[in-house]
């Protein structure tokens, strides 16, 4: 069963979180697609307590992540609604680097139990992308054994830029300066190839305080694990360190736009690109083409602010954004408008 729906258990109340948020329609949609709960090691919060933060932080959806099993799938059940989306999935801890493994079946667990030597990996990804589901590089370079990515991010479907902060007995974090600068080096030849895979932030939470920080904005066209899969597989989406930050992304050629994950077709025309940003004091809103940094601007002390900026589809093929605070610190980043 690739998408299965509840199923019932011995009283007839549904085992597993729903896939569908009643009522939702096409909109933007938050959500942290990497969570652990007491079911994976190191990790010290119930589902109820994880359900009770994402609300509080403004969150849509979570996808259940736990280390190589589905305890979660059945465990977040009571705490799913109309609010809030529970995406089934897996945190795999390969020896080489981990992946998640995002809706999946209900029960299901991937194996993990080999490394980039064994040539097995793409057989359990096609698995997963069969079923409906989708995959993504976490963490590509966690300094601790087994945490550093080894298999190509072109093997997935999306790039997991941004971890969150946590600390347990030793504390760490990913480092995620490398990993966007590896996605953003790639991106303009896979963009020329015409297949790039998008960048996604996620807490990778373990502790209290860490939900949400960061999170993925996803534009679907409803709250369904379906459409949510489908708007990150598409790149419509861009990372916020919080609920606080809001940012509006387009570019413009006459009487044609095109937002975040969209291409432009420009037709030779003048292209005007637009970012309206808030939420971020003193923010430094800086826009990359695959040239580089093609553009930077101040924000002001109330965190909010317009920046804009012309080019063309021969000088960019794309443009993405970057919203960094004055310490260097990242507020938001975009995936890419493409330009042709």
């Amino acid at each position: 069963m690739a998408f299965g729906q509840g199923l019932a258990g011995p009283a007839g109340e549904a085992r597993f979180p729903p896939r569908q948020a009643a009522g939702r329609g096409p909109g933007w949609y938050r959500g942290d697609c990497h969570v652990h709960s007491v079911h994976s090691h190191g990790a010290d919060r119930t589902p109820a307590q994880l359900a009770a933060a994402a609300r509080a932080a403004g969150l849509d959806f979570v996808a259940t992540t736990e280390h190589n099993n589905s305890l979660g799938h059945e465990a977040w059940a009571p705490h799913a609604g109309d609010d809030l989306l529970v995406i089934l999935g897996q945190e795999v801890t390969t020896r080489t680097g981990h992946w998640l493994a995002l809706g999946v079946a209900p029960a299901a667990v991937v194996d993990w139990r080999y490394g980039v030597r064994d040539e097995v990996i793409r057989r359990h990804l096609d698995q997963v992308r069969r079923g409906g589901g989708l995959c993504v590089a976490a963490h590509p370079y966690a300094p601790y054994p087994g945490g550093t990515l080894m298999y190509p991010y072109r093997w997935f479907d999306a790039v997991e830029v941004w971890n969150g902060l946590w600390a347990s007995d030793v504390a760490w974090n990913a480092d995620n300066e490398a990993a966007l600068a590896e996605w953003g080096r790639g991106l303009a030849f896979d963009v020329h190839q015409g297949s790039w895979r998008p960048a996604v932030g996620s807490s990778d939470t373990h502790l209290a305080g860490q939900l949400g920080a960061p999170h993925t904005v996803v534009f679907a066209e409803e709250l369904s694990t379906e459409a949510i899969l489908a708007g990150v597989r598409a790149g419509r989406s861009w990372i916020a360190e919080s609920a606080a930050v809001e940012l509006a992304f387009a570019a413009t050629a006459a009487d044609r736009s095109a937002g975040v994950g969209e291409r432009l077709e420009s037709r030779g025309e003048p292209v005007v690109v637009r970012v309206r940003v808030t939420g971020v004091p003193f923010g430094i809103v800086s826009l990359h083409t695959e040239r580089g940094v093609a553009h930077r601007e101040r924000l002001g002390a109330d965190g909010s602010g317009v920046a804009q900026w012309r080019t063309a589809a021969d000088e960019s093929g794309l443009v993405r954004v970057e919203v960094r605070h004055p310490d260097g610190r990242m507020a938001a980043l975009s995936n890419p408008i493409t330009m042709i």
